[in-house]
């Protein structure tokens, strides 16, 4: 029998992606193309359906350290987002549709992998299963986990795009914080036009999501219009930050600045870099028009706000993402608790790997504390954590340096050297941890 995923998100992808390579037989289910969630649009696998930015790619980020130790264990997701790249200074952002197209050929095209289209809506009575299938599971199956013990949720959104050829470019200028590299568009207001535009924004009218309240956003993603209201500078010392950015025509600076993300390679499409959003579309379209280089701009989407579903992972799951009282069922992905893309493909490539293992008859494989992966595993699966939240990867989650390091900066990168020394010895002594086939 040929372990099953169910999902093919980012992590359900590499999940599969991973016990394919070990050269064992894996059925990805997915509920597309008869169904989708309310976040998705498209029909291809591995839909980002947020921000096109899998965060930084330094090593002096944590983000970048977990991208890196995925490199060495031969990621799918990474590896195809290095080949879809677009220019956003440091960050590895991605063409979004290439991205998923390439993800999807890859995942048809292995010879391991097979595919089954429908929707599951319980979870399987036998064999090994990895369910991936994120935090906009469908109501069925949602139910039939929660009968295996707590689960929680919180409230996301996403940023609205826009066509580049719509905007008013003698109103902006291209740059990035610092440089005067064309990674981003810069959007400056004046403080008359950044003030007009908060008070429309704080008291614009929000589309109705049943049970969302302000407490339950995850603050990574909060709603733009939810910053406004906290105060007139929240914004201003948030994603419309004038620090580091000044118009090359004029050398000057602004009082705040919106940011424009390359959303594809082209440069057709641009996202509104933090702006997420659960408005009205009109009230959008209304209010982001307000600032100046956006006055007539084509809005190819809006921004939307879903609940997303994650487990009380301390109390149900393992270090190796298994099930505390059925390990032959694990879990992975955003429902885990690891908050964001590369987190959540870490935990299917994590998944995925030691079901390879175990089928194998090999023993299990444990990462390093010291290491991304190792710290994103001991976070979801450490009892000791009561108030579980999702959590992006961070340095807070690393043991602490043997010999301290002064310096935010070298205190980052001596914990990434850490980390990747002690990954590499992994890869050497223990067998079977880099794909086989």
């Amino acid at each position: 029998m040929s372990a099953t995923v169910i999902g093919a998100g980012l992590a359900g992808c590499e999940a599969a992606w991973q016990i394919a390579e070990r050269g064992m037989d894996v059925t990805l289910c997915d509920m597309k193309p008869g169904r989708r969630s309310a976040a998705h649009h498209a029909q291809d696998f591995a839909e980002l359906v947020c921000s096109n930015s899998l965060k930084s790619d330094r090593l002096e980020n944590a983000s970048g350290l977990l991208k890196e130790e995925m490199r060495r264990l031969g990621s799918l997701i990474v590896g195809c987002a290095d080949e879809t790249r677009v220019k956003a200074g440091g960050a590895l952002a991605v063409d979004r549709d290439a991205f998923s197209a390439l993800v999807t050929a890859r995942v048809r095209a292995h010879p391991r992998i097979h595919i089954c289209e429908g929707e599951v809506t319980e979870l399987p009575a036998h064999g090994d299963v990895i369910v991936a299938t994120g935090p906009l599971t469908s109501d069925a199956l949602a139910e039939a986990i929660s009968r295996l013990g707590a689960t929680l949720h919180f409230y996301d959104a996403a940023a609205p795009l826009v066509s580049f050829d719509s905007l008013d470019m003698s109103q902006a200028y291209f740059g990035s914080r610092h440089s005067q590299e064309d990674d981003y568009i810069n959007c400056p207001l004046d403080k008359d036009e950044y003030l007009r535009f908060w008070d429309a924004l704080k008291d614009a009218e929000q589309a109705h999501v049943h049970g969302f309240e302000d407490s339950k956003v995850f603050e990574g993603c909060m709603p733009v219009e939810v910053m406004a209201r906290r105060g007139p500078d929240t914004l201003r010392f948030g994603p419309m930050r004038p620090i580091g950015l000044r118009d090359p025509a004029t050398g000057k600076g602004a009082y705040a600045v919106l940011q424009l993300r390359r959303d594809n390679a082209a440069g057709s499409v641009y996202n509104l870099v933090g702006f997420q959003t659960h408005l009205l579309f009109g009230q959008q379209k209304r209010v982001f028009s307000m600032i100046p280089a956006l006055h007539d701009a084509e809005f190819l989407r809006y921004g939307v706000m879903h609940r997303n579903t994650y487990l009380d992972s301390p109390r149900l799951l393992t270090a190796h993402f298994e099930l505390q009282t059925d390990p032959r069922l694990q879990f992975a992905g955003q429902m885990t608790g690891v908050e964001g893309y590369v987190e959540s493909s870490a935990s299917g490539l994590m998944a995925g790997l030691h079901l390879a293992r175990r089928r194998a008859g090999m023993a299990p494989l444990f990462f390093p504390d010291t290491t991304a992966l190792g710290a994103l595993s001991a976070y979801i699966s450490n009892p000791a954590v009561l108030d579980f939240q999702p959590m992006n990867v961070n340095f807070g989650l690393f043991p602490a340096l043997d010999t301290p390091v002064k310096g935010k900066r070298d205190k980052a990168a001596a914990l990434s050297q850490r980390a990747l020394q002690a990954l590499d010895a992994l890869l050497e002594s223990t067998l079977w941890t880099k794909a086989t086939c």
